[in-house]
């Protein structure tokens, strides 16, 4: 079944690119891809679906993202994190922030694939496109 259901988004990767509605661009979310919407102002800025993981106990207190108080529960708890169904917003200077849609998000019909624009940085291409043999 997943067989197919890539095959599907690979048909619709390459055909419609651009100008399609949320629920194609949902289907590509949990896919993995990364999706923006033409009208957004900042340009740039990209949507993901994080990825699900479990956050064992002994990586909890090595988390820069927790407060001390969290991880000190967790902790006497013994309750490893479990992330789930959660999106996120890239912005370009690198900031990410849960995200949401609006309902003009949900009713747009200007969903497309994030491509990376050159930001004219010499060595910027291969940051942001490296060789498949370079590790970062």
């Amino acid at each position: 079944m997943r067989h197919l259901r890539q095959n599907n988004m690979e048909n619709v990767v390459e055909s419609q690119k651009k100008n399609m509605d949320f629920g194609q661009a949902l289907r590509l979310l949990e896919d993995g891809r990364a999706l923006q919407r033409e009208g957004w102002n900042g340009k740039g800025m990209f949507v993901i679906k994080q990825i699900p993981a479990v956050i064992g106990l002994d990586i909890i207190p090595k988390m820069q993202s927790l407060p001390q108080d969290a991880k000190d529960i967790l902790l006497k708890r013994q309750q490893e994190i479990r992330y789930t169904n959660q999106m996120l917003i890239i912005n370009a200077d690198g900031r990410a922030d849960s995200w949401v849609p609006s309902s003009s998000d949900s009713f747009a019909k200007d969903w497309q694939l994030f491509e990376e624009q050159s930001s004219g940085v010499a060595g910027s291409d291969e940051l942001t496109n490296p060789p498949h043999d370079v590790k970062l």
